[in-house]
């Protein structure tokens, strides 16, 4: 795919992700995809009620990006514990810190096994996993269980085996927190966290698993909605040019994919409004910007990018860099290629997820 050969319309959709409100595809989907060309949709549980309507809705979102250039991503955001967007019909994993608790690295391994052989099965492609960030909070915080443990060693042991195990399965495993949601008490979904620390504190603790993830293959990072002080200035890291220039892109001389934190939240709409925080988004250096906004507030959002781009103020080498990045993974796990999925063998599944569930003292 050569990049060159899209219109700006087309370059600017790929470096969009946005989620769905409904169980079913509304105009406002059909308009983001067919006429914006985005580069993917991310899917929660409230998107569908059975097993047998998420494989109906995945392929209804494909078909309707037939006519465009490139596939789309299907994405979720799949951990277990807490964060379960599979239907009910399937048993959940317990939570990360849990099995690496109880189980070590071979039940972390296997628990990714698992779910990549569950997300590739049903034709996804893309998961928000694993959490990097190191445990300092109970298992209710913001982050909580989720980690795999309060030594940065070992989070970073144990995150890069699922990452890794992610990556053979045919799913692009995107880690999450940078630079670390465990160094503040609040939840960026509903407020904008402040880390107080040092980098060179940062550098040391919280950003070491990102740091060795990177250097064991990880292809896309989320940076979170997080503000450094005397870093970042008045935007979090998340919309920060330099922290991304800085900390990411020449630190750990990164060339993979980086994705924006979900902009519907909460303290970023408040905080800086829906469309400045998407236009900030793109000249921040961000890949792939991910949202769930009202369709008036994603078209002007939109249009106000490809008007920059237009005006020689985002530069339009910057928008192909991103894209080329964007392709070069779409076609390294086989988008292009796909074929239509025939779905799970849900016993067979939930057997597997029962073992992990009593290793772990659930049942």
């Amino acid at each position: 795919m050569n990049v060159n050969e899209l219109s700006i319309q087309e370059k600017v959709g790929q470096m969009l992700m946005i989620g769905m409100d409904t169980n079913c595809i509304t105009e406002r989907v059909k308009l983001m995809i067919t006429k914006y060309k985005i580069g993917g949709i991310i899917l929660y549980r409230k998107n569908f009620n059975t097993y047998e309507e998420m494989l109906v809705l995945i392929k209804q979102l494909k078909d309707l990006n037939k006519e465009n250039k490139i596939p789309l991503w299907i994405a979720i955001d799949q951990e277990g514990g807490r964060v379960n967007r599979m239907p009910k019909e399937i048993l959940n994993l317990p939570a990360a810190n849990k099995i690496a608790t109880k189980g070590g690295i071979e039940a972390v391994e296997k628990s990714a096994e698992i779910i990549g052989e569950m997300l590739k099965q049903s034709g996804y492609h893309v998961n928000f996993a694993p959490v990097l960030d190191i445990k300092r909070f109970k298992d209710n915080h913001a982050i909580g269980d989720r980690c795999y443990g309060e030594k940065k060693e070992e989070v970073a042991q144990f995150g890069i085996a699922f990452m890794k195990k992610l990556q053979e399965q045919g799913i692009l495993s995107v880690i999450k927190h940078f630079p670390g949601h465990g160094a503040t008490k609040k939840d960026s979904h509903f407020f904008l966290p402040m880390i107080k620390e040092r980098m060179e504190y940062l550098e040391k603790e919280d950003m070491y698993p990102f740091k060795q993830a990177i250097k064991n293959g990880a292809e896309a990072i989320l940076i979170g909605h997080l503000l450094i002080r005397n870093v970042t200035g008045i935007f979090p890291a998340s919309l920060s040019k330099r922290f991304i220039t800085k900390y990411v892109r020449k630190k750990y001389r990164y060339n993979g994919l980086i994705v924006t934190d979900d902009l519907k939240m909460r303290a970023i709409r408040l905080w800086y409004g829906a469309e400045f925080s998407v236009r900030k988004a793109f000249e921040a250096g961000n890949d792939v910007v991910v949202f769930r906004l009202h369709q008036e507030e994603e078209r002007k959002a939109i249009e106000t990018v490809m008007k920059q781009v237009e005006l020689g103020k985002l530069k339009e080498a910057r928008i192909n860099r991103s894209v080329r990045r964007i392709v070069k993974i779409k076609e390294k796990y086989g988008l292009f290629e796909e074929t239509e999925v025939k779905g799970i063998e849900i016993d067979k599944i939930n057997e597997e997820i029962r073992r992990m569930r009593i290793l772990c003292g659930l049942e």
